[in-house]
Order: structure tokens, then sequence, then C-alpha cells
């Protein structure tokens, strides 16, 4: 286990790419927290939605950042005493937290809270500008990277089976999402230019850890 000196490792890349999977058994392996801040932006989404509050409603959307009282466990999210891990990973959630995610309200709101996580370091965080805004200092960046098709197989094996969800309607929506995350004027998706990029198509959650852990062991 890898465990010294404690380092701030921050991991992005698009929908479907193996963020979060490769984020949890790296965290796990190194002995590290892990920080899903895709799951914040969700928390996000669904207080607006259970609020019926207009993604584009600024006013709205700060409203809703001030009361809202995050607690950040291992791989748990609290939402005002209530955990919300489960209920924040549908298809309409996923979509909206991405546009929620492109208000400056709502991310001026959360990142305090990113930042606060990363400041004892021993932590993979998670995300889509983790290495560019909230973490530009930390001390080993990714960026994961897969063809469309792939993350839209790997989308629809994790629930396009359990709900009305083709194949090609996740491929339509990964799409879309992409050109939001990368078009969109604050915090744009992309690597940092000091990133690690890797193309995860062709390889397993597994190898992607294995070729992280050996940076990272160069790295100390």
């Amino acid at each position: 286990m890898l465990t010294n000196p404690l380092l701030l490792i921050t991991i992005d890349g698009p929908a479907g790419a193996g963020k979060t999977t490769v984020s949890k058994m790296l965290a796990g392996e190194l002995g590290y927290r892990y920080l899903d801040t895709g799951a914040l932006y969700r928390a996000v989404a669904w207080s607006v939605r259970a609020a019926s509050v207009r993604s584009d409603d600024d006013q709205g959307l700060g409203e809703i950042c001030e009361k809202m009282r995050l607690r950040v466990g291992q791989r748990r999210l609290v939402l005002n005493g209530v955990d919300i891990t489960d209920r924040i990973r549908s298809p309409e959630i996923t979509m909206l937290a991405s546009v929620v995610s492109a208000r400056p309200v709502v991310r001026q709101a959360l990142l305090g809270i990113q930042r606060e996580a990363g400041r004892a370091k021993g932590l993979v965080a998670e995300g889509r500008d983790m290495g560019t805004v909230v973490f530009p200092e930390a001390d080993l960046k990714f960026f994961l990277e897969a063809t469309v098709r792939q993350r839209a197989l790997r989308r629809y094996a994790q629930y396009g089976k359990a709900g009305d969800q083709t194949l090609e309607r996740i491929e339509a929506d990964i799409r879309r999402r992409d050109d939001d995350d990368s078009g969109r004027e604050i915090a744009p998706l992309k690597p940092a230019g000091d990133a690690v990029v890797i193309d995860s198509t062709a390889m397993t959650a597994r190898r992607v850890v294995d070729l992280i852990l050996t940076l990272v062991g160069q790295y100390i």
C-alpha cells in the first residue's frame, strides 16, 4: 500500500470513461479518501428537481445551494440529513446535473466544499475540472477518455437494461453531454496541461488502475 507521502490525485474525463470505478479502486489501493464531485452536482440537480426550480434561475439555484447541507462520507452522500447516494443516478438527474454545473452560482457554491476535502491530501478526486480548476496544484493529474460507443456500452450495462434506456438513446445523451461539458464557458471539460491522458477504450478498470499505480510509484 502506497500511503507516504500523501498525495492529491485528480481523475477527470467525460461520462462513461471509467472515472468512478477507477477512482474508487485507486483510493482503496492507496488507502486514500475518495471524492466524487459529480455526486455533488447531482445533489444540486436532485434538489432543483424536487423544488421545481428552473435550471437557468440563478436566484433560485443560489437559494437552493445556500440551504444545502452536504456531508460527504466514504462513498455516501448525505443531503440535509438524508442519504441520497442511491437516488441521484438516474439518466434524468445525470443530464440535469450537467446543465446546472454550468451555472457559475452553483460552481462557486461547491468549490469551497471540494477544496476543503483536498486540503489534507490523501485524496483521489474525480470529476470534470478537478485538475484544471478545483485542484490545479494537484500532485498527479489523470484524464480518462474512451470512444463514445464504448462509453455508451458501459452505461447501458450499468443501468440501461433496468429501465427504458436503449443503447442508441444513451449514446445520444452522452454525445449531448460531451457537447455541453466541452462547450461551456465556465470550466469546460478538457485535460489539464500537465495531466496524463489515458484512453480506456480497450482497457479494463484493473489495467487502468495498475497503470496509475505505476505512475504514482514513480512519482513517490
